[in-house]
């Protein structure tokens, strides 16, 4: 009896290897296809060849994975992907998913360890795979039934390496299992995993042979005589071992085999058929039956159906849009109402009117109508018409039909009057009733996503199918898109607005369940309409004071550079780390260096630990920190400040797991604070003439939130002591009176108080303190004999993840945690420390969303001329008005608070300032 045949393809392999091996191709609306061509042809000939029964791909999802995270300093270097791969990426995956092809992707596990799950599944299940990739990673899941199949170009051919567990053996003198130990010996520059300096595949074949296993090489290094190859093999196996855990390919994931979702069906459907026409695959159009170019050509003559729904898009002038909403849920029956309104976001609010191009509204099944600026319709047309609405909308949220958006933040303040928030006057605070985001309601649902963009919610929980922007106008601005290309406009933005109404109650359902309701209706999605006003508002930056400061790093710069020549005796690159790592390491004679395939590492980790006893080191660092305070900021700066002398840097709601708000073009999340240099760059930054900046920043706030969901009574006694809850913890951990506690001491208790909240370690409490790993255990294991409910609460945080999967904060936000259910102990680890900070970090997050909603509502329920314009990790920043001073002080404390209930107080230092150096 013929055993089933299951092809697996590598996704980002199999793309990465067709763009590089295929010419650049482009469709008529320019957009890059060659990859996904190349994908295509490679796929059609391996299911021609292999006969296949079953099939389905897996990708990398784009987000952080555990090894990424774990071991950044060697994945970090991975080159970046191309612009023109990069946008072929949800490409292919629209492609295969018209195709029915299944698709795995998953948070936390790169692609092969799906790939060697299924595989190992499904040979255990009786079945024969074929494993499609270009990394030979793969070989190590190679068996008698799992073959390994790798494409590669030869003679401007494309050809096809086949790999059973006997071929690797042939090929490579080594099982497939030894192969793991093979590649951590020799390590792979592609994908940054470190090996051996100087193995090559050579060597590191002939060590695996001999010596049967990684261990066997270590257990028998007394007799590898060759000096240089003894001497790394010594100084470098932590390097090996560290290859060996990147390299080695999970079998075990939590990934179901299920035979019926890969069972492969008729992959040329309709939709396939109508992609491949606009992407110009002529070459592929002949394996489609004729009924489907008949119906495709049917559609483009007489059909102005959205893309995949069938939602018809007809042009109507402004005042039929505004009946067509009024007549939707006239029969008394909930109508959720998907709006898009078509602009282009790059850049919003800052004083500048943001034009309106066109307005699609769906308000049921089958119907969807669209208004486009043209001769009859203007930019000004569709303003009036979203405030004609306005009153209709609310009626229908109180009728209970909600209205469906897509990332409200990037609306601009006319738009809002949309949503319900009246141009002018909030006495009565911001009002989004009924108002469902989909971008938010998606992240709150898997914040681990590195992206969301409309069609991956629309294939996720709408069962649509959608094309992005990118693939229907290229780089085209939405304007020009309008203007030459409406009725693909047309098309395009109803297939949004039918999406919006189509996914929403689903969404809106899945975080209801979760929990998440409150958070998204009165945290959420407040906070969108904060941060666009934060944006719209930006912050004074004085191009003359960032001058005197870049020209003040500058001559430091000069000094250390001479400095630095002067000690190493060269003029040489000090940006350079293998100029540098020389200099340090083989000329001056340094111990404690560590060498690399490309030379000494010169990380900041190591020059660290050698800087308290070399002056040079010293210098090093901080030529460093001052080139990059010169560079990003000092320089940086200038290029963000527009006509209005402000800075609008664009604050993200959906970036971070935990919940904290980030912010981009320019970060100013990350403007420096530890040193004094550092934090001399806020002297720029300046409010309007006559006023002055109001600074208030949370006190300890993770501190005291572990107090309160710990419920340990020490912690909350000591900091009801109203002391310094450092100096109280290291009296309590080292019997000392208060009064006589070292600087020494406090600095430790210090560490210890804020690497609990992190889930730090002893060997990360060692390294931060330059203390013996023991010391630090002993720190860490006093501190919990202290606090003991402490040590009980983090475990429990860690069993609760464990069962459920995910961490939460004190107000239902979900952080899902897949690492605590892997094998590896170092990954379990990882989740662990991940379950026992999340929740504190991301209910300080919470409070301080809570707090920026409250303080920013009572200003304006004030009719206060003083604004909210930053809000910087645990602080804020308002532009205070003259006579408002200290009203602003007292809203600050008053709001940030009383922004949550705790069981020890939440307290802010608030202070004022000419500029934010002196509000700071």
């Amino acid at each position: 009896m013929k055993r089933e045949k299951l092809v697996l393809i590598d996704g980002h392999s199999i793309l990465n290897r067709a763009f590089y091996g295929m010419p650049d191709l482009t469709n008529s609306e320019g957009l890059h296809t060659g990859a996904v061509y190349g994908f295509l042809n490679i796929m059609f000939k391996i299911l021609e060849e292999e006969k296949a029964d079953a099939l389905a791909a897996a990708f990398d999802v784009h987000a952080p994975t555990f090894r990424h995270e774990t071991y950044g300093a060697y994945k970090g270097t991975r080159k970046p992907m191309p612009e023109e791969l990069r946008e072929q990426v949800p490409l292919i995956k629209q492609v295969l998913a018209s195709m029915g092809v299944p698709i795995y992707e998953q948070a936390g596990l790169e692609a092969d360890d799906i790939l060697g799950t299924l595989a190992d599944k499904a040979e255990k299940d009786g079945m024969d795979v074929t494993l499609v990739s270009g990394d030979r990673d793969l070989l190590q899941v190679a068996s008698d039934r799992i073959c390994v199949r790798i494409p590669k170009t030869r003679m401007g051919q494309t050809v096809v390496d086949d790999y059973h567990a006997a071929d690797v053996l042939s090929k490579y003198q080594v099982t497939p299992a030894q192969f793991i130990d093979v590649k951590a010996l020799m390590g792979d520059s592609s994908d940054n995993v470190p090996g051996v300096p100087k193995v090559g595949e050579k060597t590191a074949i002939s060590l695996i042979v001999q010596y049967g296993s990684l261990d066997g090489v270590y257990d028998h290094l007394d007799e590898i005589k060759k000096p240089a190859l003894h001497r790394n093999l010594q100084e470098n196996e932590d390097l090996a071992r560290l290859s060996k855990y990147l390299v080695t390919i999970k079998k075990d994931c939590d990934i179901p085999l299920e035979r019926e979702k890969l069972k492969l069906g008729d992959l040329y459907t309709k939709e396939a058929f109508a992609l491949f026409t606009r992407l110009n695959f002529r070459a592929f159009l002949p394996r489609f039956a004729v009924e489907a170019a008949e119906q495709e050509e049917e559609k483009e003559n007489g059909d102005h159906s959205v893309l995949i729904d069938t939602a018809q898009a007809l042009a109507k002038a402004s005042g039929e849009i505004e009946e067509y909403i009024r007549r939707a849920g006239s029969d008394g029956k909930p109508a959720v109402l998907g709006v898009y309104p078509v602009y282009d976001p790059v850049r919003y609010g800052c004083g500048k009117e943001v034009p309106l191009y066109g307005l699609a509204v769906s308000t049921a099944p089958g119907s969807c109508i669209w208004a486009g600026v043209n001769e009859e319709i203007r930019t000004g047309d569709l303003l009036a018409l979203l405030e004609k609405i306005r009153l209709l909308t609310r009626e229908r949220n109180a009728a209970g039909s909600p209205v469906s958006v897509w990332t409200a933040l990037y609306n601009m303040k006319e738009q809002f009057a949309f949503w319900g928030i009246p141009a002018s006057g909030f006495a009565s605070g911001i009002d989004l009733t009924g108002v469902l985001d989909l971008h938010l309601l998606a992240y709150l649902l898997n914040p681990l996503q590195s992206d969301y963009q409309p069609e991956m919610v629309a294939s996720e929980h709408a069962g649509l199918t959608l094309a992005t922007r990118r693939q229907i106008f290229g780089k085209s601005s939405m304007e020009e898109a309008v203007r030459t290309q409406p009725e693909e406009m047309m098309r395009y933005a109803c297939g949004i607005a039918s999406m919006l109404r189509e996914a929403a109650l689903p969404l809106w359902d899945k975080v209801q369940k979760a929990g998440m309701g409150p958070l998204y209706e009165k945290i959420e999605l407040p906070l969108t309409y904060i941060l666009y006003d934060m944006e719209r508002i930006g912050v004074r930056l004085l191009p003359k004071a960032l001058k005197e400061y870049s020209d003040e790093l500058g001559a430091r710069i000069e000094e250390l550079t001479a400095s630095i020549y002067e000690q190493t005796g060269e003029t040489f690159n000090i940006a350079s780390p293998k100029q540098l790592g020389t200099i340090l390491f083989e000329k001056m004679g340094i111990k404690g260096g560590k060498k690399t395939k490309t030379g000494y590492s010169t990380a900041a980790d190591v020059l660290e630990k050698l800087a308290p006893y070399y002056p040079v080191v010293n210098d090093i660092l901080e030529y460093r920190a001052l080139t990059k305070l010169k560079s990003t900021y000092a320089d940086g700066l200038t290029a963000y400040v527009e006509e209005d002398g402000r800075i609008h840097t664009r604050f993200n709601q959906t970036v971070t797991a935990t919940g904290r708000i980030s912010s981009n073009d320019p970060n100013l999340q990350n403007i420096p604070m530890r040193t004094e240099m550092g934090k001399r760059i806020r002297k720029a930054f300046v409010p309007k003439e006559g006023m002055i900046f109001t600074d208030a920043d949370y006190s300890q706030i993770e501190l005291r939130i572990l107090a309160h969901m710990s419920g340990d009574p020490e912690l909350i006694a000591a900091f009801r002591e109203n002391k310094d809850i450092h100096r109280i913890t290291a009296s309590k951990v080292f019997h000392t009176p208060f009064d006589e506690v070292t600087d020494l001491q406090r600095r430790g208790a210090k560490a210890v108080n804020f690497g609990i909240v992190y889930g730090q370690t002893s060997f990360g409490l060692s390294q931060n303190l330059g203390i013996s790993r023991q010391e630090a255990a002993d720190y860490i294991e006093a501190y919990f004999r202290t606090y003991p409910a402490i040590k009980a609460f983090l475990d429990g945080l860690v069993d609760s993840a464990s069962e459920k999967g995910y961490a939460q904060t004190l107000y239902g936000r979900r952080r899902p945690v897949p690492e605590l259910k892997a094998k590896q102990y170092m990954q379990r680890q990882f989740g662990e420390r991940v379950a026992m900070n999340s929740p504190i970090q991301g209910t300080a997050a919470d409070i301080m969303k809570i707090a920026m909603i409250r303080v920013w509502e009572t200003l304006h329920e004030r009719n206060m001329r003083s604004e909210l314009i930053l809000q910087i990790h645990d602080e804020l920043l308002i532009e205070t008005a003259p006579g408002e001073e200290e009203a602003v002080r007292e809203i600050l404390r008053d709001e940030m608070e009383h922004a949550a209930s705790l069981s020890v107080q939440l307290e802010t230092d608030v202070s004022s300032g000419d500029d934010w150096y002196m509000a700071k």
